[in-house]
């Protein structure tokens, strides 16, 4: 596996700086178990009793970033970076284009969390039910770190690294 680049996020902090930081560690944790493949490689279904690899991991989170962050919390009607969940499809992304449409749609969610408190609230279209952006933070963290478990298993099984 490449060299860990992550930071470490702070122990001690204000709500916001624990809650950004914890998020930004796991998005770059799911970069880090992806680095050092080959688009074979992101593309492999490692584990015969699924179809979710490496590649549809990077692609579906950037449709989760945009879900929450866009549509949810900032009310935008932002196309969806993928015409599927981001699982599915996958001969037409590379890992760099793939990584790519993932840091755009994380730079945006940044913006929009600094740009609003915690308190600040947004509604699904749909349901009408209403999120905070607390909410949001939180939620994201653990579906980063539901993905980074499968990703841990995934990288595992193509090459055999294993790490945190």
């Amino acid at each position: 596996m490449a060299e860990d680049l992550r930071t470490d996020p702070p122990t001690t902090g204000d709500e916001r700086t624990i809650l950004t930081t914890m998020l930004d560690w796991h998005r770059a944790t799911l970069h880090h178990k992806c680095a050092g493949l080959t688009d074979d490689e992101l593309r492999r279904q490692a584990v015969p009793s699924s179809d979710v690899t490496l590649l549809g991991l990077l692609r579906h989170l950037a449709g989760v970033e945009r879900w929450w962050f866009q549509v949810v919390i900032a009310g935008e009607d932002a196309p969806a970076p993928y015409d599927t969940d981001g699982f599915s499809k996958l001969d037409e992304s590379t890992g760099d284009q793939a990584r790519t449409v993932l840091d755009e749609h994380v730079a945006r969610s940044r913006d929009i969390t600094a740009a609003r408190s915690l308190e600040a609230g947004g509604r699904h279209p749909r349901t009408g039910e209403p999120f905070t952006l607390r909410w949001v933070l939180v939620h994201m963290i653990e579906e980063y770190s539901r993905h980074n478990g499968h990703a841990d298993l995934i990288r595992e099984a193509i090459d055999g690294e294993t790490g945190e």
